[in-house]
């Protein structure tokens, strides 16, 4: 009986998409002769698919200099821009950048008509895109298509087409990028494109959906990268992306269950994948399950791990300090971040946060300038997650301010937009805020069943933080309402409330129609009924007890 030849068996691998059999069957057939050029590359891209990086660049550095040896430059120059890309993306960009270059001086000395000018330019257009130049970068990728059609190379071309849709939703045109992205995709789905290019347009798409709040490509998207990981064997890159992104929008649909066992196998791949950038967002992913839990010890261990990785612990971070109650530490860590923050994709998520926290510290004139920018965000994207975010943030605000009715309107049409996404958890925080609001103007009925539906939703999901807040204001509720908290007045009362909208004393006088001398004196009896020496820190007293 003959024995099957190894290499027959790794390249008979390599087409089932069995990766991990495709490079032992390799490795093991080099053991008896060398293989030929074509099979280090095989054997290369085997390694990479099975999260081997050192070894796939040591092989395709093999598979260049048997390239160079054979006298076939353009294949040697695709091994080095492969070696260099990934390099880069693996955080060695000296290195990686030096095999770039010398790809691009091989081209230079031997003037090639070829597909490879089309990959070189490629860490150019992605240069200008990383620096805010989406025109001159949407031009370089229009430019990487036309070389890959006139190729007929579809890495290329998915490169290409990955690269324009990425920069026209840069230049605010997501319409149109998001069309591009779309057909791009097609070639990917369909199987045009090799594994490797194949899951860095998937990873690469999905990042682009979820920058602009369109959580229904995403979750598309998502599902498919999923399938197509499952087809492979032993697949070790973008299989963890996929998980976290799996966990975002399972959290987000309020399977918060299963959204932890996902972000937990991310965080167990990603183990195996040292320097993986992606470990530092699974890590965010799991300390927000954490923190929503109310198991504020873990959520601070894995903010902490996200930060060493790499990875913003923000606004998670800030609100996990309001949750423990550290008031100013949660407004200074979350003003330091918006402050800091550039990303259009971030800036939302932090304002969001932001409006939160400035509330709960009384400063209202605070959270409406966030509310303004969160608008102003959100006016360029048809998001109804971000429609959504923005409106129980107006409706916050207003309510703050002493506006209950006009904050009603808002957060009807927050809890809307929620509905549409399907974000259980987040409407019924909604559910709390209309109910704080249908008190302030004495509709108790309905406060009263916002709260038992926000209250069902909290306790299946496990939400102990916000549960306990529901169970706090319902048995506020069932107590005799007189004398008002801290033995004040209905009057003071009153002024207090307006202390913490941030008015002042002649503000208050205005709005009550009393004197200026009046309200100096309710403010005084206030302050000595609560035990407090500042309008601030009655402010904080006020939103304590839910009096705004």
């Amino acid at each position: 009986m003959t024995a099957v030849d190894p290499r027959v068996q790794g390249r008979e691998a390599y087409e089932r998409l069995a990766w991990r059999d495709a490079y032992e069957q390799l490795s093991a057939a080099e053991q008896q002769a060398p293989l030929t050029a074509d099979d280090l590359v095989r054997m290369a891209r085997a390694a990479y698919l099975v999260g081997f990086v050192d070894a796939a660049t040591e092989t395709w550095e093999r598979a260049h200099h048997a390239f160079l040896a054979q006298g076939d430059a353009a294949s040697a120059v695709r091994c080095a821009f492969w070696i260099g890309l990934t390099l880069v993306l693996h955080g060695e960009r000296t290195c990686g950048g030096g095999w770039l270059t010398r790809a691009r001086h091989m081209l230079e000395d031997t003037p090639l008509d070829c597909v490879e000018q089309g990959y070189l330019r490629i860490p150019a257009a992605l240069q200008a895109l990383d620096g805010g130049e989406a025109e001159a970068a949407r031009r370089l990728f229009a430019e990487i298509t036309e070389i890959a059609d006139r190729f007929d190379d579809a890495d290329l071309r998915a490169f290409g087409g990955l690269g324009q849709g990425q920069a026209l939703v840069a230049q605010g045109r997501a319409a149109q990028g998001l069309a591009m992205l779309d057909e791009t995709m097609v070639a990917v789905t369909t199987g045009e494109v090799s594994p490797v290019v194949a899951g860095i347009v998937y990873c690469a798409v999905i990042l682009a959906c979820r920058g602009i709040f369109d959580l229904r490509r995403m979750q598309e998207w998502t599902s498919a990268l999923s399938r197509w990981c499952a087809t492979q064997q032993d697949l070790k890159p973008y299989r963890g992306q996929c998980l976290v992104h799996r966990s975002e929008i399972m959290q987000l649909r309020g399977e918060w269950a299963d959204a932890m066992d996902e972000v937990r196998q991310a965080c167990e791949h990603l183990s195996s994948l040292p320097g993986d950038p992606v470990m530092g967002m699974a890590l965010y992913q799991r300390a927000e399950l954490f923190r929503l839990r109310g198991d504020f010890s873990r959520a601070e261990n894995c903010y902490r791990e996200a930060i060493d990785r790499g990875h913003s612990a923000q606004p998670g971070l800030a609100l996990l300090r309001l949750g423990q109650g550290r008031l100013a530490d949660a407004a200074a860590a979350i003003r330091r971040a918006v402050a800091e923050a550039e990303g259009a994709e971030e800036r939302p998520r932090l304002l969001a946060g932001c409006v939160e926290i400035e509330l709960a510290a009384g400063a209202v004139a605070d959270a409406e300038a966030a509310v303004v920018e969160l608008e102003g965000i959100s006016a360029g994207f048809d998001s109804p997650y971000l429609r959504a975010v923005v409106a129980y943030a107006r409706g916050s605000v207003l309510l703050a301010a002493g506006e209950p009715e006009a904050a009603c309107a808002a957060l009807r049409r927050s809890r809307a937009d929620w509905h549409e996404v399907g974000a259980s958890y987040e409407a019924a925080r909604v559910r709390v805020r209309m109910a704080r609001a249908c008190r302030r103007i004495g509709d108790h009925d309905t406060a009263e069943m916002e709260l038992e539906a926000a209250r069902r939703v909290f306790e299946r999901l496990g939400a102990l933080p916000e549960l306990e807040q529901v169970r706090q204001l319902m048995a506020r509720a069932a107590r005799v309402p007189c004398p008002g908290p801290g033995g004040l007045t209905p009057r003071e009362v009153e002024v207090l409330r307006l202390v913490a909208t941030g008015a002042s004393n002649h503000e208050i006088a205005d709005r009550l129609v009393i004197s200026d001398k009046t309200v100096a004196r309710h403010v005084s009896n206030m302050f000595a009924k609560l035990g407090v020496s500042s309008r601030a820190a009655a402010t904080a007293y006020a939103y304590e007890h839910d009096l705004v």
